[in-house]
């Protein structure tokens, strides 16, 4: 069996990570109504502190997640520790600072960079223990933000110093054209370059797509015309029924992502496939056009 590491870099980041472990643990109640520790779990999560942690088959009684977050900012990180999904991470999972980067890239990148740079290689470690078969690690940040976009390729960077083999797929959250951040653009320009050089794999999402995508299904759930499949509290961008009860803003856009990287978890999904073969399908697509 192989297992997945997420790093959660940033505001963004985690805000989308929270939106993806809720997801997650509420897909795999729904086929594991027995309460049992199986393979699928074993991906992403693990028994902590039990005899035979990492071994299936066991009834589940606690669990915690294969994840390092990050964010120089405490206030994200701060309402994971106090919300619904606080038992799925330990406190030295979360890695803060109080000052945040300022929307400055150069900020994240070398400041923060260097200045949590060891703390950030022991907790990644520590998850890469818990591994049997340490396959990929899933990072998400946001372009825009100093610390997503700095700190967020520093830690690509540190990932592929210290785990050579291991695949890097990133999941990176590129800001509008009307984007509030004025120094977003260039944030993502100096984010940009650090991607092409250090990950294997780029899922970029467009915010402003986000936005359309929801608006359309809102829109579709609320016509009723028959034969129209979506509902309005589908999973797709709705967290009814999860762990966290109560949505925030921008949690329908941050669904979207977090339905798309529980795809890639899927066990019919080869991560293999992911890096090497889908990226060329996309580019043979977009050569077509």
């Amino acid at each position: 069996m192989t297992q997945s590491i997420v790093v959660q870099v940033g505001q963004c980041g985690n805000q989308v990570g929270c939106r993806f472990w809720d997801l997650a643990l509420r897909e795999h109640a729904h086929v594991n109504q027995m309460g049992i520790y199986d393979e699928p779990l074993f991906l992403l999560l693990i028994l902590p502190s039990t005899p035979g942690a990492d071994s299936t088959g066991g009834k589940i009684n606690a669990l915690k997640a294969r994840a390092v977050l990050v964010d120089m900012e405490e206030g994200v990180l701060g309402e994971i520790l106090q919300g619904p999904l606080r038992s799925l991470f330990s406190s030295t999972q979360l890695i803060s600072d109080v000052s945040g980067s300022g929307n400055n890239w150069a900020v994240g990148h070398h400041t923060y960079g260097l200045a949590y740079r060891e703390q950030i290689v022991d907790q990644v470690r520590k998850a890469a223990e818990h591994c049997d078969c340490l396959q990929c690690f899933f990072l998400i940040h946001s372009m825009g933000g100093g610390t997503g976009s700095g700190l967020g390729t520093f830690v690509l960077k540190l990932l592929e110093d210290e785990f050579p083999e291991v695949y890097r797929i990133v999941t990176s959250v590129y800001p509008t054209a009307e984007d509030d951040v004025i120094t977003s653009p260039y944030n993502s320009v100096l984010a940009m370059k650090e991607l092409t050089e250090h990950a294997d794999c780029v899922l970029p999402v467009d915010n402003q797509s986000l936005v359309d995508i929801v608006g359309k299904i809102q829109h579709m759930s609320n016509t009723g015309k028959p034969g129209c499949t979506i509902k309005k509290d589908c999973t797709i961008i709705s967290g009814q029924g999860g762990v966290v009860k109560v949505e925030k803003p921008f949690d329908a856009m941050n669904n979207i992502v977090a339905n798309l990287l529980l795809n890639i978890t899927s066990e019919v999904n080869s991560i293999d496939y992911i890096v090497t073969v889908a990226p060329l399908k996309v580019w043979d697509m977009l050569d077509s056009k």
